[in-house]
């Protein structure tokens, strides 16, 4: 069973717990952490999507963040930021490697597998900016189907149309083209 803290709006911790069950049944709000793996090529910047496996509770089988994970109770952004990127994608990245551009919020109510799910989340967001090789990349099967790279500018495109196959956050891709 996974615990987050519980967080105030500025993303302090309550010092208070929660399941993840409990978070996304009742809304509470808990932090995530966010990495963008983006390169350039032929003057574009493009980033790596991976696509979310078939089993999970929200957003199956759709093109995601690089990496994304809840923070752990008693853990902080960063640790969590370097695991989740460790554990879904093979990439062991340096805290000086994973450059912080600032938090987003989620909040969101909709229906998967037949169950109502309530995010309500602070999300802190990195960049790694290191070459990946995506054939070289070590995929954790429960969580990530397929890596991609896909031009920034036709995501951002796209999610302004359809959602049918992005689930990226506005928030966090907001923050990454103002940081570029």
């Amino acid at each position: 069973m996974e615990y987050f803290d519980i967080v105030k709006e500025t993303g302090e911790p309550t010092g208070e717990i929660v399941s993840r069950d409990i978070a996304h049944r009742d809304g509470i709000l808990h932090r995530t952490a966010h990495v963008w793996v983006i390169r350039e090529c032929d003057g574009e910047v493009q980033i790596l999507l991976q696509k979310r496996s078939m089993d999970k509770d929200s957003f199956p089988g759709m093109y995601d963040t690089s990496s994304a994970g809840h923070i752990p109770a008693g853990d902080e952004p960063l640790p969590s930021a370097q695991r989740e990127l460790a554990e879904e994608l093979g990439i062991n990245a340096e805290s000086e490697q994973l450059e912080y551009i600032g938090t987003f919020r989620i909040q969101y109510e909709k229906e998967f597998h037949g169950s109502l799910f309530r995010d309500n989340e602070i999300s802190w967001v990195y960049v790694y900016r290191e070459p990946v090789d995506i054939a070289q990349l070590t995929l954790q099967a429960s969580e990530v189907e397929e890596v991609r790279w896909f031009a920034l500018d036709e995501v951002c495109e796209e999610i302004r149309h359809s959602r049918a196959r992005f689930c990226v956050p506005s928030g966090s891709l907001r923050l990454l083209q103002e940081w570029l």
